[in-house]
């Protein structure tokens, strides 16, 4: 009997937060014995032509992005993430959103590395920008200047309570979650909640809210994700069959700036199928 494909739907580049280039993403992929990888950077496209143009012989490329969410129906609002798949990345709507959270993103790393110099902190936000080198900026970036500096040793210790996590963590303006689930289904994509049972993250929505992102659109849910303890993933499968949505797993890999490696959680088949059949906005991309 062949093997059944090793597919991951969740990888980040240097378009993002990742530490690998696009190219260098695929050509990881592969490496790890891969036959299905999903560039899926925070909030942009940037890296899907490089990855396409890289691709190596016998894998295939599922173009996608992490979409920085936000649901208000808690006090305070809360932050979540939408992987979107195979969506057309010139819908005009969709596009005006991405740039205007990138452009949020950059607002909010400013005013943490005005916060950290306050504290006598000495990080840079020119040399952070330059290390993003025209990559959505997030907090990893950030994380990374605290690394060289010599103020703490690892991206976790950065993200602990005393550094980004809490003291100098502040709110970015995101994307509705419901408009979100509209605008990817409008581009023709495939929308999947990423993680969203991973309470070690923080505050996680009630099930009552997937039901009505369900009815609204929503295709999937992440399940299998090293952020999720084996009951959580759990949890998130039951509720995706009562939903009737489909389940993905995915390493969620990001280069050196987590220990993840790629291939770590996979998706089943049957859920790639459905996801790549229920898109209309671009296609997969496979190189023989």
């Amino acid at each position: 009997m062949p093997a059944r494909p090793l597919i991951d739907l969740h990888a980040h580049s240097t378009a993002s937060d990742g530490t690998l280039g696009p190219a260098e993403l695929v050509r990881a992929a592969a490496d790890a014995g891969l036959d299905v990888v999903a560039i899926t950077d925070h909030d942009t496209t940037a890296g899907w032509a490089a990855a396409v143009d890289a691709l190596p012989a016998g894998l295939s490329l599922v173009r996608g992005a992490e979409l920085s969410c936000r649901w208000h129906g808690a006090e305070p609002a809360l932050p979540l993430h939408l992987l979107a798949y195979l969506f057309d990345p010139e819908h005009p709507e969709l596009v005006a959103e991405l740039a205007r959270v990138r452009q949020a993103r950059e607002v909010r790393g400013e005013r943490i590395v005005e916060l950290l110099r306050a504290d006598g902190i000495d990080v840079s936000w020119p040399e952070i920008l330059a290390a993003a080198d025209g990559g959505t900026v997030g907090r990893p970036h950030i994380a990374a200047a605290l690394i060289r500096s010599g103020l703490v040793t690892t991206t976790t210790e950065a993200f602990g309570p005393q550094w980004l996590g809490q003291r100098y963590r502040l709110p970015k303006d995101d994307i509705d979650v419901f408009r979100a689930v509209a605008l990817v289904r409008a581009a023709g994509g495939v929308p999947v909640f990423a993680h969203p049972r991973a309470s070690r993250r923080g505050r996680i929505v009630p099930d009552l809210l997937i039901a009505e992102l369900a009815d609204a659109g929503l295709a999937g849910l992440e399940a299998d994700h090293e952020d999720h303890t084996p009951a959580e993933a759990a949890h998130v499968r039951r509720l995706a069959t009562d939903l009737g949505l489909l389940v993905t797993g995915s390493s969620d890999f990001h280069g050196s700036h987590k220990t993840v490696r790629l291939g770590a959680h996979t998706t089943a088949v049957e859920a790639y199928e459905r996801i790549v059949a229920a898109s209309s906005g671009v296609t997969g991309v496979a190189s023989g």
